[in-house]
C-alpha cells in the first residue's frame, strides 16, 4: 500500500467557497485550485499526501472532477473529505463508499438525492484573483432568506417569493442584490439586508478544514476496504485530457 501514513500531506482544492488566507490559519496543509478531471490522479502522484479535502471544483471550462478518481484515491489509502461546493455533493454520492462528508449541505445532499447541482455554483473570477466570487449560491441565498424571516426582516410570503426567484435564475446570474431589485425592493434597504446574510458553505468549508486531522486519524485506524477497477471509460477519460492513464496503474508500484 502506497504511503498515506502521518507523514504524508494533507490537500485542500479551494477556490471561491473560501479565502486562502481565511483557509491557512485553520489547517496547515498544501492548498490547490478548484479540481477537475484529473486533478486528483496528478495530485496524489505529485504530493504522495494521506488525506484530500475537495471543497471547490470546476465544472465549465474542464470536465467535472470524476467519481471514478475519488474513488481510485480512496483504494490508495487516502483519506478524501468533501464539503461545501463540489465536495458536498461528491461526498453524499460517495458515501457509501467510504467518502467522508462534512457540513449541512452535504447532509442536505445526502438526504435529497435529486437536489439541483447548480445549487452550490457561483460564478468566480480568475486564478490570478484567487477565484473571488462574482455571484450567491442558492444554498447559501435559502439560508439568508430563511434567516431574515426568523429576525422578523421579512414576512414568510417574501421568503417564499425571494427563494423561488433566486432558483429561477440561473447561477450565473444569482445575486443577491439582483433578486432584491428584481422584487422591486428599494436599494436603500440592500445594505443593511446583506448584513444579514448566511455564508453557509464558508460555513461548512471551515468545519472541514477544522475535522480534517481528527478524520483522517480516524480513517488510518481502519482498513481500506474501497475496490477499484479501471473502467474503459475511465481510461479513454483520462487520456482524452491528456493524462497517462498508466498513472493509475503505477501508484502502489512507485511509493
Amino acid at each position: 500500500m502506497v504511503d498515506a501514513s502521518e507523514k504524508g500531506p494533507i490537500l485542500v482544492f479551494l477556490g471561491p467557497t473560501l479565502r486562502l488566507s481565511e483557509a491557512e490559519p485553520v489547517l496547515d496543509a498544501i492548498y490547490l485550485q478548484p479540481a477537475a478531471q484529473g486533478d486528483i490522479l496528478l495530485a496524489a502522484h505529485a504530493f504522495r499526501p494521506r488525506a484530500m479535502v475537495l471543497i471547490d471544483g470546476q465544472f465549465e471550462d474542464r470536465p467535472a472532477v470524476r467519481h471514478k478518481e475519488i474513488l481510485w484515491a480512496m483504494a490508495q489509502g487516502i483519506v478524501v473529505i468533501g464539503a461545501a461546493s463540489m465536495g458536498a455533493l461528491r461526498a453524499a454520492e460517495l458515501s457509501e463508499f467510504g467518502m467522508i462528508g462534512v457540513g449541512l449541505i452535504y447532509r442536505w445532499y445526502r438526504r435529497w438525492r435529486l437536489a439541483p447541482d447548480d445549487a452550490v455554483a457561483v460564478l468566480s473570477g480568475p486564478p490570478e484573483l484567487g477565484f473571488l466570487p462574482l455571484t450567491d449560491a442558492l444554498v447559501d441565498l435559502q439560508r439568508t432568506f430563511a434567516n431574515l424571516t426568523r429576525r422578523s426582516f421579512i414576512s414568510a410570503a417574501e421568503r417564499d417569493l425571494l427563494a423561488t426567484m433566486a432558483r429561477n435564475m440561473n447561477f450565473r446570474e444569482r445575486r443577491f442584490d439582483a433578486i432584491l431589485r428584481d422584487a422591486g425592493w428599494q436599494e436603500e434597504r440592500f445594505k443593511e439586508l446583506r448584513k444579514e446574510m448566511v455564508g453557509q458553505k464558508r460555513l461548512d468549508a471551515l468545519l472541514a478544514l477544522r475535522s480534517a486531522r481528527a478524520l483522517v486519524m480516524q480513517e488510518n485506524a481502519r482498513p481500506v476496504s474501497c475496490a477499484w477497477v479501471a473502467t474503459n471509460t475511465f481510461v479513454r477519460d483520462l487520456e482524452a485530457g491528456g493524462i497517462d492513464s498508466k498513472l493509475a496503474n503505477t501508484y502502489k508500484l512507485n511509493p
